[in-house]
């Protein structure tokens, strides 16, 4: 998989609104290169809320272990939930797992947010591609029904 390939599937489950920062727009500079998928039917990003997945393409302060200073590395960060990381890792949310973040086309618990149900794969390739593309419907699923919720308390 490609980041285009993950890019075009995460698009394809509707309401998504990408960010890619770049120079110019005003966006810090450490994002740069990155992606962000929110799920925003109004196509305005969300104020007070999360991505439900990104690609980032380096290593950023205290996430090292990915080893994303390699030319062409990228890791997919996927805001699983609790069900869905706890079937992918084997442990619950607050467990620490053992995974070598820099490992290609595995899916582990994100090396910083997996306390909160957060997965990466670095890479994804032949082994983790259909469960990384199952993992991003999961979690665009989960981002509308946060959407929605929140949509329906404002309206009461």
């Amino acid at each position: 998989m490609t980041m285009d390939d993950i890019i075009d599937f995460v698009e394809g489950l509707g309401d998504v609104l990408t960010l890619r920062p770049a120079p110019g727009d005003g966006s810090p500079e450490i994002s740069w290169g990155d992606t962000f998928f929110y799920y925003s039917p109004d196509r305005i990003v969300p104020d007070r809320t999360q991505p439900f997945a990104t690609i980032v393409i380096k290593n950023y302060p205290g996430d090292e272990s990915s080893g994303l200073d390699r030319a062409g590395a990228f890791r997919v960060n996927i805001h699983a939930g609790k069900e869905a990381f706890i079937e992918a890792t084997g442990h619950a949310l607050r467990e620490q797992g053992v995974a070598d973040a820099g490992v290609p086309d595995t899916v582990i618990a994100h090396p910083v947010y997996g306390p909160l149900g957060w997965l990466a794969v670095t890479e994804p390739g032949s082994r983790s591609g259909e469960v990384t593309r199952e993992l991003l419907r999961g979690a665009h699923t989960l981002a509308r029904s946060r959407y929605e919720r929140r949509a329906e308390s404002t309206r009461r």
